[in-house]
């Protein structure tokens, strides 16, 4: 039994995707061509990533697969990034994170304990040689956050504030102020 249920997959995933999206709307467009270094993924190309990702997982996993062998993760691969180079623009990659990202949330909350349980057995000489689909499944949400923090540093470097920053920022000053207020009162 699992103590955390797809309808929790789903609900992390949501709070995930929506703060990938508002950095995704906080950077200009005109920085979306934009490298830390190069040879990295631009900030367009990572976002695409990003919203390109999630599907591969939910057609293995909907379609109950056991025992991937080497030729399905190709396939994955391919279909990933197949899907990954038609996010060219803004528009367009922000459409792909809020209705990819809905899909893939709306789907993790169908999924019962039995499911999240399966076992999935790697090719010889993977290690570990097999995961629950439960663990499978919290890959992509983690695949995300690290890319996310990608990001955000990449905010960093163009002069942006990342918006976490700027809420906790401002949960802060309002809890200076309330205890100025009660000091003075």
């Amino acid at each position: 039994m699992q103590y955390y249920s797809g309808q929790d997959m789903a609900r992390s995933f949501r709070t995930v995707r929506n703060n990938t999206i508002r950095v995704a709307e906080d950077i200009p467009e005109e920085q979306y061509g934009f490298r830390a270094a190069p040879e990295t993924n631009s900030v367009a190309e990572t976002l695409a990533h990003i919203a390109a990702a999630p599907r591969w997982a939910k057609s293995m996993h909907t379609k109950r697969i056991t025992h991937p062998d080497a030729a399905t993760f190709r396939a994955g691969h391919e279909e990933v990034m197949k899907y990954q180079a038609t996010l060219t623009t803004k528009a367009r990659i922000l459409e792909a994170l809020r209705a990819g990202g809905e899909e893939f949330a709306s789907w993790l909350a169908t999924l019962s304990d039995e499911i999240l349980a399966e076992r999935v057995y790697f090719p010889e000489g993977a290690q570990p040689p097999s995961k629950t689909r439960f663990e499978m499944l919290l890959s992509p949400k983690e695949h995300e956050m690290h890319h996310r923090a990608q990001l955000m540093l990449v905010e960093r470097i163009i002069g942006i504030v990342p918006h976490l920053t700027r809420e906790q920022q401002a949960r802060m000053a309002t809890t200076e102020q309330e205890a100025a207020g009660a000091q003075h009162a």
